[in-house]
């Protein structure tokens, strides 16, 4: 059952709110809080998103100050109404007045309109660039550290958090500066009207400074609980979703459904503390707004009575006050949304300082490679008690296929990943044609090794495009060419839309041999030198099998490879094999 936790410093004392959740039985899994960051770090961090947008973002920030003028100035006309027209009941003067104020409504809206659409040009011109770095540097991050990660909380980063560093760089600028032009304005006029009145209406400002501060830090905490446990709720559906033939083929429908509850559970949590906290304040905002325009009717009625002030001027005092409250009052929420905001933030900055696992070179690999050379090679994952690939040593000469075979957890994919430089040995040194790998450009690298993962990778989309998806700007007569010779033309021309027929995530309206020559045939396009097969027969039936052996062949033909498998087939194809040796149990493949 969800308790309140402690929480480190004043906070913690009793008669103060508490932070809001502890771990409990809806925790399991759940996302690591990502560390706090000072807002004035936030900024820094991503202002230079917003830079390329400032003539924007300047030009919103002065409508922003203006429109508070216009409603200034129609505050004013409404107590010339009272003063000239209602109380001594001289119509004559109404003509003049409708019209400026008529005036000043469409000035108001066409500003109102030029300063929304400033914001969101820029506002959303930020965002595409925010998210396109962001996704451009996970997609940087070594594979081990995103494996160590839940797809889903990393989605809700992409989308949701990075959604409200807008609100917190861009969003809370503009509301910012609207606040701070709409009080100058306002109690300008105030002090224009009375001014003894209006310091008594600055006094009443106080009390909502003082709530301000006492609650923005639980608060701050409020918002970081609802975006971890929002990701960790995300991660739960798009783990059951990614896998809902084995959660239906287990009929685990209901525990899958009780897990996400569990996770939900939380994020209701977290709402609903967040709501306690926010309600608890708007009551106090509220009931200090309300003493402050009882007090002003009374202090206001007294100066009517005195000559001060006509009945219009009163009455346009009052307008002001609410006027200039609603600002103080957002200052306020601006203050909690800016944390709640900043919280997003702090998601997204932790990934951004991680650094690649994985840094280019500045050499170009030379054509031809030559031979791929594993010398005295040492790999252990992050938080494996074993060794994956221990003192490891081959020489693969130039159009050599060789076959690397052994049991579950011996290192074999583990060699793969590090030709490819998923990440970098431990120890030892891996080179190609005598050029150490992380001397050379990772494009380079990788652009001259195809690789045929044991894991299906194809998208969502038409055949054409995920034959070409390594060769962009492949004509169709060579996508066509490439899947003759991988033995996957045939079925594709028998499918209703040919090559431009989607197939469905990780091609799922497939079989799994057809799976298999699409992505030979994506391979045989990219026409490396040097290609990696891992498991490229696993979960095949003998036809497909079969099938898929006689594309592999083409592909093989003339190019150095490193072929892993047990398949009798495969090993008998390749020019030697070489068997590594078994490492303890629980040692990582």
């Amino acid at each position: 059952m969800a308790h309140s936790p402690q929480v480190d410093g004043p906070a913690a004392r009793p008669g103060r709110l508490r932070a809001l959740l502890s771990p409990g039985e809806h925790d399991s899994g759940l996302v690591e809080a990502a560390p706090g960051v000072p807002p004035r770090e936030l900024l820094r961090r991503f202002w230079p998103f917003a830079r390329p947008y400032r003539r924007a973002i300047f030009a919103g920030l002065a409508l922003v100050a203006l429109i508070p003028a216009v409603q200034a100035a129609e505050i004013w006309l409404f107590g010339v109404v009272v003063d000239e027209v209602i109380v001594p009941g001289a119509v004559a003067a109404l003509p003049w007045i409708a019209v400026a104020v008529l005036g000043l409504t469409l000035l108001g809206a066409a500003l109102s309109f030029a300063e929304d659409y400033a914001w969101t040009w820029a506002g959303e011109r930020f965002l595409l660039d925010l998210r396109a770095s962001f996704f451009t540097h996970v997609q940087s991050l070594s594979l081990d550290s995103l494996d160590r990660r839940r797809l889903g909380d990393l989605l809700s980063r992409l989308t949701s958090d990075i959604q409200a560093i807008e609100s917190f760089v861009l969003g809370g600028l503009g509301e910012g500066v609207s606040a701070i032009a709409r009080i100058l304005i306002f109690t300008a006029a105030l002090f224009l009207l009375d001014p003894l009145l209006a310091a008594v209406t600055l006094v009443l400002a106080l009390p909502f400074l003082l709530v301000t501060r006492r609650f923005a830090r639980h608060a701050r905490h409020a918002a970081r609980e609802k975006r971890r446990r929002s990701g960790s709720l995300s991660a739960v559906a798009e783990e059951s979703l990614a896998n809902a033939a084995l959660v239906q083929s287990h009929d685990r429908t209901a525990a899958e459904r009780g897990r996400l509850v569990r996770e939900g559970r939380g994020v209701v949590d977290a709402e609903l503390a967040g709501a306690r906290i926010s309600g608890f304040f708007g009551g106090l905002v509220a009931l200090i707004e309300v003493a402050g325009v009882l007090a002003v009717i009374g202090l206001g009625t007294w100066a009517v009575e005195d000559g001060r002030l006509t009945i219009g001027g009163l009455l346009a005092f009052l307008a002001y006050l609410s006027q200039l409250l609603r600002p103080i009052a957002d200052l306020s929420h601006l203050a909690a949304s800016l944390l709640a905001a900043s919280a997003g933030a702090e998601r997204v900055l932790e990934l951004l300082n991680r650094r690649p696992g994985v840094c280019s070179g500045e050499l170009a690999l030379d054509k031809p490679p030559g031979a791929i050379e594993f010398e005295r090679v040492s790999f252990r994952y992050p938080g494996a008690e074993t060794a994956a690939l221990e003192d490891f040593s081959l020489r693969v000469e130039p159009g050599e296929i060789v076959a690397l075979t052994g049991p579950s957890g011996c290192g074999k994919s583990t060699a793969a990943r590090l030709l490819l430089r998923f990440a970098d040995p431990d120890a030892g040194t891996i080179r190609i044609g005598g050029r150490d790998l992380r001397e050379l450009r990772l494009e380079s690298l990788r652009g001259s090794v195809g690789i045929l993962l044991q894991e299906t990778m194809l998208f969502d989309a038409s055949v054409r495009e995920n034959i070409a998806f390594g060769l962009p700007g492949a004509t169709p007569e060579q996508v066509e060419a490439a899947a003759r010779v991988a033995g996957a033309h045939d079925f594709v021309a028998a499918l209703p839309d040919g090559y431009d027929a989607r197939i469905g995530q990780r091609g799922r309206s497939l079989s799994g041999g057809q799976r298999r020559r699409l992505e030979i045939a994506r391979t045989l396009l990219r026409d490396t030198p040097i290609v990696v097969l891992d498991e490229p027969t696993t979960g095949l039936d003998l036809g497909a099998a079969e099938r898929v052996m006689d594309a592999l062949g083409t592909l093989l033909d003339g190019r150095t490879a490193i072929v892993i498998s047990h398949d009798p087939l495969l090993l008998a194809a390749a020019d030697r094999v070489v068997e590594l040796g078994r490492l303890p149990i629980g040692a990582s493949a």
